[in-house]
């Protein structure tokens, strides 16, 4: 689907959209929109967006996997510089694709996003020496509804490109996925 300056590609996952904004090229260098609320709407990306995250990471940062609960937010992901394997797990305990992920390499080269439904966990991995990588939420951050997953629950079984990633405490104590839903059916 194409909605003017943007392709808008659908995923194994329903819900999940790979965006591939048109970018302009020439002897200066490049440019593309980002975002632009009308063609983003008209692709179906729901708004509106309330805060855009940035973050800078060396290679084999893994940060995730990552959502609220409540508070479900919307995220729309870039890499402005470098390159990151992202992916987006169906964290919403009455979907029939509850435990489903996909990931896709964005990169400063390709210019890719990754559209990320609320409800649904995120998480990424640096594959470059370093990068920036960026992503507009439909909801504000709320600690209160700070929650996660293990990035590698076996259950998920994600292929994570660097084997031995480095996380934070936070993410190294995550829980998996099926605890994480016991725990919230109690």
């Amino acid at each position: 689907m194409s909605a003017g300056a943007l392709e808008v590609r659908a995923t194994s996952l329903p819900g999940v959209l790979l965006i591939a904004p048109r970018v302009h090229r020439d002897a200066r260098g490049s440019f593309w929109e980002g975002f632009q609320a009308e063609r983003y709407a008209a692709a179906g990306l729901p708004g509106p967006f309330v805060q855009d995250n940035y973050s800078r990471s060396g290679r084999g940062v893994l940060r995730g996997l990552h959502f609220q609960d409540p508070h479900p937010q919307g995220k729309l992901a870039a890499v402005l510089e470098g390159a990151a394997w992202d992916v987006a797990v169906d964290a919403r305990p009455d979907s029939p694709h509850f435990g489903q992920w996909y990931g896709a390499e964005l990169s400063a080269a390709n210019g890719l996003q990754l559209w990320i439904p609320p409800g649904f966990a995120h998480g990424f991995q640096v594959t470059s020496a370093e990068a920036l990588f960026a992503y507009k939420c439909t909801e504000r951050y709320a600690p209160e509804a700070d929650g996660g997953i293990r990035w590698d629950d076996p259950q998920l079984a994600i292929p994570w490109p660097i084997p031995k990633p480095v996380l934070s405490a936070k993410d190294a104590a995550l829980p998996t996925l099926a605890e994480w839903a016991a725990r919230r059916r109690r």
